[in-house]
């Protein structure tokens, strides 16, 4: 990604904060092995490039929580250590609300618009801490999910529902396990969903929309970040408007 390319993703900026649209496929930071310009598959991760965001100030913004590689959308940076710490503490204590758009597989019962997935969460091999399942012995995750659209099943496709996801707790990968869990498997997962292994379709998982109430006697920020060009298809065909391939 070039700079001109980063800035043209950005959503929000101020003193404190930013929010950038990342993209499907870039990892947030380098992994434990790797360093911290390139990972071991030769990908770049998106930190390595947050030298061009200082915008005049002495240090470069840093990651206040964080997004799976494959999932696309709003992510927030603080641009200053007290930003960082007082960010930290909004995502900690559950006050910026995040909504991520998904399509998944089938999906809930045509007589079910909404709902709440609460289903604890645990490592499924200890040395790969990304890697859960839904565990009764685990630690809370809470989802709260809303129907914003459905394709029928037709022509040998596969039923679809686009689904509006609240994530009340951010374990790792807790949306992905919980539409999993629940017999509708995102389009694209091929770690919880069975798909295969290469660049298409692409996870259909995009943090969407977030608000990040950073200033007590403010209004909170609200940031969207536009629909990715991989979902566009299948979000069009459960009648999202605006969602049609350009």
């Amino acid at each position: 990604m070039t700079s001109e390319e980063l800035l043209g993703r950005i959503l929000y900026r101020d003193a404190l904060a930013i929010v950038l649209d990342k993209p499907a496929g870039m990892p947030v930071h380098a992994g434990p092995r790797n360093s911290s310009e390139r990972n071991g598959d030769g990908s770049v991760p998106l930190t390595s490039l947050f030298d061009d965001l200082r915008f005049g100030l002495p240090r470069r913004p840093e990651l206040a929580h964080r997004l799976d590689r494959d999932t696309s959308g709003c992510l927030v940076l603080g641009r200053n250590r007290a930003a960082l710490e007082r960010l930290g503490k909004l995502f900690q204590s559950g006050k910026v609300l995040k909504t991520y758009w998904a399509v998944v597989a089938s999906g809930p019962g045509e007589e079910k618009a909404e709902g709440v997935i609460d289903l604890p969460l645990g490592r499924r091999d200890p040395s790969r801490g990304w890697w859960m399942k839904v565990d009764p012995e685990g630690v809370a995750a809470v989802t709260r999910w809303r129907v914003i659209g459905r394709a029928p099943e037709r022509d040998g496709s596969p039923a679809l529902t686009a689904l509006a996801l609240e994530p009340v707790t951010g374990r790792t990968h807790q949306l992905r396990v919980h539409c999993a869990a629940m017999g509708w498997p995102i389009i694209g997962d091929s770690v919880y969903g069975g798909a295969p292994r290469s660049a298409e379709p692409g996870l259909h998982l995009h943090a969407r929309a977030l608000e990040l109430p950073l200033y007590p006697n403010r209004d909170a920020i609200r940031a969207v970040a536009p629909i990715p060009e991989r979902m566009r298809r299948n979000l069009a065909a459960c009648g999202i408007r605006d969602a049609a391939p350009g």
